[in-house]
């Protein structure tokens, strides 16, 4: 008892320990698994015995016989669930060739040159060397994500990076499956009638199942046959039936059907999906902590001791120097990607979760088996994951600066509110050379701004997703535009630290628009303009016009004449060099200078004539 609820609570306290120093929650969970297991087995224990000892073994221990190896298999299988539920076929159109090629080619450029390395560096047999390049094929976006959260980066190089983690978890798991197959068929001889009979049995009743289950959770979800307050725990017990079910037909074919069940569900027009997203992503936290602790606990000292030669360095280094580069740099070939920006996508490729924890799940399998050399997959793959986090996780922000790819002045806009006046906003922004991004809960309101070319991201603003998007991460203006001042200001004191950095503002209220004196000082465009006086102003005048100005006092009197008429609204002023500000409330504060540029919205008026005059 004393040693599960201890596992349980690190884990949990290594989770909080990653979010507040934004690093890989692997990092310290693997570090603290091999604390209370081989490292107090060896220098602090007296008798030689582990602090959490997975297996028992006569006097202490969680799991007695394969009771370690059924936990992993189950807890990997809603691992990979979850992560099949994230890829959708709409966005894998969408993210580009790059990222296409990645996951093909660049797969493919790893896991031949890792294979090769690792059979003529370790001696491995060539089926062996190949499942240890395809459990590293894997670059897990839970890694990724808090080593670039920290970054502000252009959105390309950021979203490759993303898209990549992602697309590529379950392709690289589904790799390990079959190449563990060809291993464990027929004890070891791979390539024969039996073993390519049983490769397809695998890929049958794992597809199989996982199509035909998905739509049968999707239908009964659907028709509402199962009540809300039962709906994640009939999901989970659903994945695992899938998992033991495709088990019992085709040893060895869970895990590719709980992969294929999560992708046909993600892609369904499933009404609860991200209910079941937040339910399946807390559990994986959950067994994420428990899982690594356990079996990072459960190596040995020996197991260690056999990555302690020079070899070890090789393998490391070639992976991640040459392997890594040279898959990057053919797949971006003839791509818009600067070099920079390539070079740092060749340094940031952490593995994580599904590599380790597949890892010591086909190890130990192999070791019963006894497979010759399956007691180097474990603590390589091991060596992989944590040498790539560490070295990433401590040098990514630095490199990024080296490089050249860190931006220094975040420039980017984040709209709250897509209406139509937001949507004509944004689209002169991003015609003018601004990066320009609108989020509404509203789906009809996020079409139509992607019918305009815009990005436009549907979320609901009392989410926490929007803060953990690494594709935002060169925001630096946020506006909040919707018709509730409620949603307004709560966008303002939940998003301006983080999307708000150079400036933040949000329309005024009805109440503060009644009342001069109470203008809020992040007010935005005038203090006599709210929502519903945008909204009539671009029903009837849907256009931006420009005046060029000659001075401050020049300024002052287009601003005092525009806010006399109902029908036009000054929002932007551009500078000299070409620089659009936004104009707040209190437009008087603004700096102008002569030749700037001042946007209004609404109907054309003759102020130019006027103050020539």
């Amino acid at each position: 008892m004393l040693e599960l609820a201890g596992i349980i609570i690190l884990g949990i306290l290594a989770q909080w320990f990653a979010w507040k120093f934004k690093i890989p929650a692997i990092l310290p969970l693997i570090l603290i698994g091999l604390l209370v297991g081989p490292i107090a087995a060896e220098f602090i224990t007296e008798d030689g015995s582990k602090w959490i000892e997975p297996i028992w073994n006569g006097k202490k221990g969680l799991f007695p016989g394969d009771g370690l190896y059924y936990f992993v298999s189950l807890a990997i299988s809603i691992i990979l669930f979850e992560g099949g539920l994230t890829l959708k076929r709409d966005e894998i159109k969408n993210v580009g060739p790059v990222i296409t090629k990645l996951i093909t080619l660049g797969s493919a450029v790893t896991f031949f040159g890792a294979g090769i390395v690792a059979h003529y560096t370790f001696n491995l047999s060539w089926e062996l060397s190949f499942l240890f390049s395809g459990l590293i094929i894997v670059t897990g976006p839970t890694v990724i994500t808090p080593i670039l959260r920290n970054i502000p980066l252009k959105k390309d190089v950021s979203a490759v990076l993303k898209w990549e983690g992602i697309l590529i978890d379950p392709i690289g798991a589904l790799v390990a499956v079959l190449v563990f197959e060809f291993i464990s068929v027929e004890g070891g001889s791979g390539f024969t009638k039996t073993a390519l009979s049983e490769f397809g049995k695998i890929i049958l009743f794992g597809t199989s199942f996982g199509f035909t289950f998905a739509h049968g959770l999707a239908f009964i979800i659907n028709k509402k046959l199962v009540p809300h307050y039962l709906l994640n725990v009939v999901s989970l017990s659903t994945v695992l039936l899938v998992f033991v079910e495709s088990e019992v037909f085709a040893h060895e074919s869970g895990l590719l059907a709980v992969v294929v069940m999560g992708m046909v569900l993600g892609n369904s027009k499933l009404k609860n999906l991200k209910e079941l997203l937040y339910f399946k992503e807390s559990l994986s936290v959950l067994l994420i902590s428990i899982l690594f602790i356990l079996l990072s606990a459960n190596i040995n000292i020996e197991d260690l001791m056999l990555l302690y030669n020079w070899q070890t360095a090789i393998l490391f280094g070639t992976v991640v120097f040459i392997i890594r580069p040279l898959a990057v740099f053919l797949s971006t070939y003839k791509s818009k990607l600067k070099t920079n920006e390539k070079v740092f996508i060749s340094w940031v490729g952490p593995r994580g979760i599904v590599a380790a924890g597949i890892a010591s799940l086909f190890g130990s399998k192999l070791l019963k088996q006894g497979v010759e050399g399956a007691e180097y997959i474990t603590p390589l793959v091991f060596m992989i994951v944590l040498g790539t986090v560490l070295l990433n996780a401590t040098t990514a922000r630095a490199f990024s600066k080296l490089v050249g790819v860190f931006l220094k002045s975040s420039d980017g806009i984040l709209i709250v509110g897509a209406s139509q006046f937001s949507r004509m906003i944004a689209k002169y922004l991003s015609d003018n050379g601004r990066r320009v991004v609108l989020i509404d809960s509203n789906p009809d309101h996020i079409s139509k701004s992607k019918d305009m070319g815009l990005e436009a991201i549907e979320t609901n603003i009392y989410d926490e997703d929007i803060s953990e998007n690494i594709e935002l991460n060169d925001v630096g203006y946020l506006m909040a535009l919707t018709g509730s001042s409620v949603v307004n200001t709560h966008a303002l004191s939940k998003f301006s630290g983080v999307f708000g950095e150079q400036a933040f503002y949000r329309l005024i209220s009805t109440e503060e628009m009644k009342n001069p004196q109470n203008n809020p000082e992040m007010g935005l465009f005038s203090h006599t303009d709210d929502y519903i006086n945008l909204s009539e102003v671009v029903r009837d005048y849907p256009q931006i016009n420009e005046v060029i100005l000659k001075s401050k006092e020049h300024y002052l009197k287009v601003i005092e004449k525009l806010n006399q008429e109902i029908s036009s609204i000054p929002i932007f002023v551009k500078s000299n060099d070409n620089v659009i500000h936004i104009i707040p409330s209190y437009s008087e504060k603004m700096e102008v200078e002569e030749g700037n540029v001042l946007m209004y919205l609404g109907k054309k008026l003759k102020i130019k004539e006027e103050e020539d005059d």
